[in-house]
């Protein structure tokens, strides 16, 4: 097998997987990404909290 068949079968099997793939429609995407904002929201709020309790912690034992 030369290297063009190689590369020609690659890319049929590369095309014949994305076939296979579940593509979400738009109401999901936007579902989906509203789901990640809210989370990724939530997350950093919690850090930002757990960052400024242990930063005034820190200040009360050094002082």
């Amino acid at each position: 097998m030369n290297r063009l068949e190689q590369v020609s079968k690659y890319f049929r099997g590369v095309y014949s997987e994305l076939k296979k793939v579940h593509w979400p429609n738009r109401r999901e995407v936007v579902t989906y990404t509203g789901v990640v904002l809210v989370a990724v929201t939530i997350v950093g709020i919690l850090i930002w909290i757990f960052d400024s309790l242990l930063s005034r912690l820190l200040q009360f034992i050094i002082k």
